[in-house]
């Protein structure tokens, strides 16, 4: 679900990638970026524009979690967390699995989109959080970029979002020793 998070918040918020600066998409374009973001081959969502302007609200929340968890801020991180539990009334269930057996979900407090994706999402943080791995969730420290990512890494050594703004950083750096 933190993928999922990170998906949401890159596509949903305002800020920069890399140098562009970028805008969540306008009213009318918003339903069918969230589609994308969230469909899978087994799953086809049903997105209208009022469930996709409550995504981009969810995405708003999603970014003050990844950036004070980034920033070491951990009570920030756990209060919007806990907000959103709150709110979303996550409760675990354990669901058939792909494949069989059973896996552990967390669904909300009614069906629909916003509900469903933010309880899984907080849920998904709030263990990240609640764990040792609240320090995996950062922010690009490539500046302007401002895109989130979990650290995957097996040394928990991830600094950007991407390889390109990995290289970006790296060829500056070496420019500037050059000098």
């Amino acid at each position: 679900m933190t993928e999922q998070a990170c998906k949401l918040v890159n596509a949903l918020t305002p800020g920069h990638e890399g140098t562009q600066a970028i805008e969540p998409p306008p009213r009318g374009q918003r339903a069918q970026v969230v589609h994308d973001l969230l469909a899978r081959p087994d799953y086809d969502p049903q997105v209208d524009e009022a469930s996709a302007d409550g995504m981009v609200v969810l995405a708003e929340s999603l970014r003050i979690v990844f950036e004070a968890a980034a920033g070491d801020d951990l009570d920030t991180a756990a209060t919007t967390v806990n907000e959103l539990l709150r709110e979303m009334g996550s409760m675990p269930q354990l669901d058939r699995a792909r494949g069989g057996g059973w896996a552990l979900h967390f669904h909300g407090r009614d069906p629909g989109l916003v509900v469903g994706w933010g309880a899984g999402i907080a849920a998904g943080l709030a263990l990240a959080i609640g764990s040792d791995l609240a320090g995996r969730l950062g922010v690009c420290q490539a500046e302007p970029c401002d895109r989130v990512f979990v650290d995957t890494s097996k040394n928990a050594g991830r600094r950007f979002c991407s390889t390109r703004c990995q290289s970006r950083v790296k060829a500056a750096a070496h420019r500037a020793r050059q000098k």
